[in-house]
């Protein structure tokens, strides 16, 4: 299986939900084999079975390690981040990586802000360790963290047709996320 190794558990927030989906997808890309969960319940993207289902029936064999390289996405259904920690812990024993899509706050373990680089009144203001996506006319980044490239028209496409980015520049940025401190 393809892989870059063991990465963890990071879990993504942005306050916007297309940013935070990108983010998630993005990282886990960057992983080569990851499982998303989706705790921020904004997107339509997942399996036919919830984070809650498997808390509440547990998991079938075939769910705890990934079948093949890629990412998988599985929503978390109903459940509260808290209450799917025991088992987010459990799924991350066996893959590679596991990215959380989260609400500010919401995710108790390391979070990766992901921050647009506005311009004018919506530039951001916060002086914190993020990535940085960059946009036509925005600005430069407040605080520290990785600069991405901007996405592309091909690649935006890809992800919302559930399907990966080509790997480039940006999905090399994402890679430099998993080594790096996150609060």
């Amino acid at each position: 299986m393809e892989g870059l190794g063991r990465r963890g558990v990071l879990g993504v927030e942005s306050p916007d939900p297309v940013l935070s989906l990108f983010g998630a997808l993005g990282l886990g890309a960057s992983a080569g084999t990851a499982l998303v969960v989706d705790m921020a319940r904004t997107s339509g993207v997942g399996t036919e079975r919830t984070l809650a289902d498997l808390v509440e029936d547990g998991p079938a064999l075939h769910e705890l390690s990934p079948a093949r390289s890629g990412v998988a996405v599985i929503s978390a259904g109903a459940v509260d981040p808290v209450a799917g920690l025991a088992l987010i812990e459990r799924l991350a024993t066996n893959w590679p990586a596991l990215v959380v899509r989260c609400s500010a706050g919401d995710w108790p373990g390391p979070t990766v802000p992901v921050r647009p680089l506005l311009p004018g009144m919506l530039a951001p203001v916060e002086i914190i360790p993020a990535v940085w996506q960059t946009v036509v006319g925005g600005v430069r980044p407040p605080g520290p963290g990785p600069v991405l490239p901007r996405l592309g028209l091909h690649n935006a496409r890809n992800l919302l047709s559930g399907r990966l980015p080509t790997r480039g520049r940006w999905l090399r940025v994402w890679e430099r996320v998993w080594g790096m401190p996150w609060a």
